[in-house]
């Protein structure tokens, strides 16, 4: 195939060691680029490579760029390094292997060692570094606001909403001429973490025979307020998502509308947007209704006072009692999804408490606890049975469907080599359900492999995304299933809403489904790097003052040159550079993802516990360096 290729069209990847690969649709396999022949192109180009006909030592084809047909950003960060003639801007990083040239003249409102946002200009043929022009100073370096402000503005995430839409939330008020359902009377009440400010679902119960409840799913009516076609909904659907980093939230909508108009704040009449099911206590439904309604929350409950509710044996009111018999009903309805093979993880979310300047004295762990998954159930079960009901109705293609594919074979089998060298077996060669890999994660459970085993599972799974080609959710075991019940910080949600209400109300509405769901899973996918990003980097803030100290820790990765470990007592993952390891000289099998030190017979692979010591922080490239002490 590749005889007659000479130059061919393809997007650079660049590494963090600056080497570079060109991925084309017209070659099964990546051309490698050497650091040298990289040719001014940056990461994500487009580009044309030359390639050679040979390969080189590891057999990789391999070529140079040629030409840069179109530049994937122009704006980069870094540090900012000036004298009294000229100054660069390191942007030297995972992915970036040069400097730019900045000129005397835009010096004057910068610091030396300010953070800042460079512009790409050009990179004139005889120069060493490409010339750029400053936009603006993030603050100073190192400082862990400085650091997650240069998280947003590398993935390009709007803080501020712009003036015309500010100025369009002014003639928002809470009037209506439809008629709606009145719930005021009905007991409701709302269940949010502790330091939550928007609440967009409440739920209400009331017993209308014997084992037979009616179950209200409340959930804000933004559309009540966001219009069709306004200045505030396009940005909406520009955004698509709220952005949750550690030290803030960038919300999708304005405060007005997401913490006050909207946020279903108790003891305040709110219009809402219901699903409303008639079940008995096994979560069997009899009936079902949807429509527009007004409701009166009696109490905004945290997950931990819900929690208290439920393990309290004593009965105390009606609240209490609501509670209990909703969390019989959510655990009903798991135990069903478990059986039907929805996949069910149990991992720690890693959270922060933070001092005043916002960087983190603490790290700690919440794990989900039955009032966490009593919310998740029935918000689960509203979107499910809306995707039915609408689907039942129109066409799929006008409709949004938040989709999970089956796991990539190849991952899969990859999966299956890793977890039987770790003890652990799948039953079937093909077509691996998630009731197998249930029985794998519980077997798992307790025991040292167990986080390295969901790592895998997770890593072996496929994206979520938002389509109008309907191919089930894998993950939940559900063959319809759409996003209803969070339309304050998630814009399809909005979308969703505004189709229900056309068919319920037998009125025309169209959409653009289909570029909606692909800005929306784009959209979802760069907030949710961002968000891991500022995890990451507050867990090496953290550790900057731990140099030298000491720690267990799990083997997360391996591969040829390093070795990634995550620390017991705070989930800080870092690396031990396999060239780095004291006395030993270790090989790397591709085939077992093992590292093998011949002379001794020393094996080392994923799950292993480890002894590490802390030898480095660095909060600039995000990486964290350990010496490996002792394998246990």
């Amino acid at each position: 195939m590749l005889n007659n290729i000479k130059e061919i069209s393809g997007i650079l990847e660049v590494k963090s060691s600056g080497k570079g690969y060109v991925v084309s649709d017209k070659l099964e396999e990546d051309i490698f680029i050497s650091k040298l022949k990289l040719n001014k192109a940056f990461n994500g180009d487009e580009v044309i490579a030359y390639v050679y006909k040979r390969r080189n030592k590891l057999g990789k084809i391999e070529g140079e760029i040629r030409r840069i047909l179109k530049r994937k950003n122009k704006r980069f960060i870094g540090v900012l390094q000036s004298n009294n003639n000229f100054g660069f801007v390191n942007t030297r990083g995972r992915r970036m292997y040069t400097d730019f040239y900045i000129e005397k003249s835009q010096l004057k409102k910068y610091k030396n060692n300010d953070k800042v946002v460079v512009e790409y200009i050009d990179w004139p043929k005889k120069s060493e570094n490409p010339n750029g022009k400053i936009i603006k100073s993030l603050g100073k370096y190192g400082n862990i606001g400085t650091e997650l402000n240069a998280i947003i503005n590398e993935y390009e995430i709007d803080e501020k909403f712009n003036k015309k839409v500010l100025e369009e939330l002014k003639i928002l008020g809470q009037t209506t001429k439809i008629k709606r359902k009145d719930f005021r009377n009905k007991l409701t009440f709302t269940i949010d973490p502790k330091d939550a400010k928007d609440f967009d679902d409440a739920i209400s119960l009331e017993k209308i025979g014997k084992n037979l409840y009616e179950v209200g799913i409340h959930i804000a009516d933004v559309t009540h307020f966001v219009k069709k076609g306004s200045l505030i909904d396009e940005e909406a659907r520009k955004r698509a998502t709220s952005v949750y980093l550690v030290d803030r939230v960038i919300p999708m909508l304005p405060e007005k509308i997401s913490n006050e108009l909207c946020s279903l704040r108790p003891k305040e009449d709110k219009y809402t947007f219901s699903a409303v099911y008639n079940m008995d206590n096994k979560g069997n439904i009899k009936k079902q209704w949807y429509g527009k309604t007004i409701i009166n929350s009696n109490n905004r409950l945290t997950y931990e006072e819900a929690q208290k509710i439920i393990e309290n044996k004593k009965e105390k009111g009606k609240l209490e009692k609501a509670i209990k018999i909703l969390n019989i009903i959510a655990k009903e309805k798991r135990e069903k999804r478990t059986e039907q093979g929805a996949i069910i993880f149990n991992k720690e979310e890693v959270k922060f408490e933070l001092n005043k300047e916002k960087e983190p004295k603490k790290i700690f762990f919440k794990k989900q606890k039955e009032a966490n998954k009593l919310i998740e159930e029935f918000m689960l079960l509203a979107n499910k049975k809306v995707a039915e009901y609408v689907d039942s109705i129109i066409s799929n293609k006008n409709f949004i469907y938040r989709v999970h594919d089956k796991p990539d074979e190849e991952k899969i089998k990859n999966l299956k080599e890793i977890i039987k060298r770790l003890g652990y077996e799948f039953k079937k060669e093909k077509n691996i359900n998630g009731k197998e890999i249930n029985r794998i994660l519980k077997k798992a459970e307790g025991k040292k492999e167990k986080i390295i085993i969901e790592s895998l599972v997770l890593r072996a799974m496929s994206k979520a995304e938002y389509t109008n080609n309907n191919i089930g959710h894998y993950g939940l075991a559900f063959k319809k299933y759409t996003h209803f019940t969070s339309p304050i910080r998630r814009y399809p949600d909005i979308v969703v809403h505004r189709i229900l209400n056309n068919i319920l109300n037998k009125e025309k509405g169209e959409e653009n489904i289909l570029k909606i769901c692909k800005n929306s899973t784009s959209q979802e996918i760069r907030a949710t790097q961002a968000e891991r990003e500022s995890i990451k980097m507050m867990q090496i803030k953290y550790m900057e003052n731990k140099i030298g100290e000491k720690y267990y820790g799990t083997i997360s990765g391996i591969n040829e040159r390093a070795i990634y470990v995550e620390i017991n007592e705070n989930k800080c993952e870092g690396r031990v550079r396999v060239n780095e390891i004291k006395n030993q000289k270790y090989w790397y099998n591709e085939k077992t993802h093992k590292l093998i030190e011949k002379r001794k017979g020393i094996e080392i692979q994923l799950g292993d516990k480890v002894k590490i010591k802390v030898k480095k922080a660095d909060i600039y490239n995000r990486i964290m360096d350990f010496e490996l002490l002792e394998v246990m």
